[in-house]
């Protein structure tokens, strides 16, 4: 493991991230914070993560959502083992997603088809 300088002044970065993250109060503030925090590599492997966890929680295959995300299965069927046995904050998350968006959670289609659309 690697030793952060900022560890071995006691310092709690990841303390300081998580609170910085949680003063985070519109999508678009989000995507300046970032843009400017991550690499785009970094950017894309979070939102394809993201993007499998409402086909997950539908039950659908691995392989389909695969095939319509692009999506590798072992990144996959990591997000599926933290949405049934890790912290819960996917599963918070999300259903928070779905209740801003009236117990739609939007789909892999609609995205596709929006991003699509902006092009």
């Amino acid at each position: 493991m690697k030793i952060h300088h900022s560890v071995k002044k006691n310092i709690d970065s990841d303390s300081l991230l998580y609170e910085a993250i949680s003063l985070i109060q519109t999508a678009e503030e989000a995507k300046k914070f970032f843009n400017d925090l991550c690499t785009p590599t970094e950017i894309q492997a979070m939102a394809d993560r993201w993007l499998t966890v409402s086909p997950i929680k539908e039950g659908k295959p691995y392989r389909k959502i695969h095939e319509d995300t692009g999506v590798s299965v072992t990144t996959i069927g990591r997000v599926a083992r933290c949405i049934m046995l890790g912290e819960g904050g996917y599963n918070l998350i999300y259903e928070r997603q779905v209740d801003k968006n009236k117990g739609r959670h939007p789909s892999i289609k609609n995205q596709a088809l929006k991003n699509r659309a902006s092009k």
